[in-house]
């Protein structure tokens, strides 16, 4: 069924007199808020020669939103600048910012991009400032919560949050930080080192790096150190000076979170690794990994049973649903999103003993599968069983080179 969820902002945008001295201010609010409305993400403005093309992400997925004329395109980013506080007459270099919003708002992060035909931007809007705010609101499988929950009273080594770009990674570390804000009651130092701070925490002392003064997040956990922290939190580990300061603040009294771009827990382990990371400092500094990815869930009203094994695209399920699409998911079959997420915890088993024994990232995974890790993998086939998601979103999101097995179950 095709509902097309951005027909009311293309009238809208319609409506309004390109010539009228408020056209890119009325223009931008109702862009924006038409991406409230409808729960995107992310909201995509890319010039293109026929026009400025909007798209918004849903879900995880970009969706075509309206498109104005090219002519008006330096009018609405020069708007979102301002809202921005960036530097209007700069088109020429990448800038980032943040739109500030009333208290209990969204916010919202702009980055524009200098391209072949103007400037790109991209709009993140963040979740409400009500929801997702502790580690139980995030919807991980309860012993994951309760197991990630307690490792947060630990008082050193680290806690790595990994998966792909738009996984969730961000809004998992906002949550556990605020847990530790509300269970500490102000008697612990908490700080943070972001690039950017995308969500302010009361009760953190955030700072945001910049490279371009000589302080980025290798010199900043360096400084840090000297600030008597007791947790910090280090946005993502991008290179090897980074990853050796956290895990040495994690070695030395320190709580550590961090987050990390990898496939799998297992795969963070193997990353690490091939930066140079010791064996014996992951064993001791890793407390645990958890990995994360999210999938789009089935609309109630119309999935439907998959009665052809072939539409089970190889996934080792009994029974399946599939998208269709009405008129209260805006005919896309999806609405919200859930994840699927696994921890590794190395500790003194014998996934501590395999990663001192520096040997590879299936010996990793099959280690913690035996020491009753549930992966990422399981965990979607729970949850096309549990007709929560679908096989194609599954496949999506993880891929087709796992999870199939030439004998499904009985």
């Amino acid at each position: 069924m095709n509902i097309d969820l951005s027909e009311p902002l293309r009238r809208a945008l319609a409506g309004f007199d390109p010539k009228a001295a408020k056209f890119a201010t009325e223009a931008v609010d109702q862009i924006l808020g038409a991406a409230r409305t409808n729960g995107a993400s992310d909201i995509h403005l890319q010039p293109e020669p026929h026009g400025l093309d909007i798209r918004w992400r849903i879900d995880g997925v970009l969706h075509p939103a309206a498109t104005l004329p090219i002519s008006l395109a330096p009018n609405i980013i020069a708007r979102l600048k301002v809202l921005a506080d960036l530097l209007t007459y700069r088109n020429d270099a990448p800038q980032e910012g943040r739109i500030r919003s009333a208290p209990g708002e969204v916010e919202m992060r702009v980055s524009t991009f200098p391209t072949l035909h103007g400037e790109k931007a991209v709009i993140r809007l963040f979740a409400e400032t009500g929801r997702y705010r502790r580690v139980t609101d995030l919807g991980l499988p309860a012993e994951i919560a309760s197991a990630l929950t307690k490792l947060l009273s630990e008082t050193a080594g680290m806690i790595l949050l990994t998966g792909p770009a738009g996984g969730g990674k961000t809004t998992t570390i906002y949550a556990c930080l605020r847990e530790l804000v509300a269970e500490s009651s102000g008697r612990r130092s908490l700080t943070s080192l972001e690039d950017p701070i995308e969500v302010a925490v009361t009760g953190v002392a955030q700072s945001q790096v910049n490279p371009s003064a000589g302080f980025d997040l290798a010199i900043g956990l360096r400084s840090l150190m000297r600030q008597d922290p007791e947790v910090i939190a280090v946005g993502e580990i991008r290179d090897r000076a980074t990853a050796e300061g956290a895990f040495g603040a994690s070695l030395t009294g320190h709580l550590v979170l961090s987050t990390f771009h990898a496939g799998s827990a297992a795969g963070a382990v193997g990353r690490l690794s091939d930066m140079g990371i010791e064996p014996y400092v992951l064993r001791s500094g890793l407390l645990a990994v958890v990995g994360q990815r999210l999938v789009r869930k089935l609309c109630v009203e119309c999935s439907r049973e998959i009665t052809h094994p072939d539409e089970f695209l190889g996934l080792r399920v009994r029974h399946a649903r599939t998208a269709v699409g009405c008129s209260q998911c805006g005919g896309t079959g999806y609405r919200g999103r859930m994840l699927l997420a696994e921890i590794l915890i190395p500790g003194n088993t014998e996934v501590g003993r395999v990663i001192l024994d520096r040997t590879d990232v299936a010996r990793v995974e099959e280690a913690a599968v035996s020491a009753g890790m549930v992966t990422r993998w399981d965990r979607a086939r729970q949850a096309v069983e549990a007709g929560a998601t679908s096989p194609a979103e599954v496949r999506r999101v993880l891929g087709f080179s796992e999870g199939a097995d030439t004998h499904p179950p009985q």
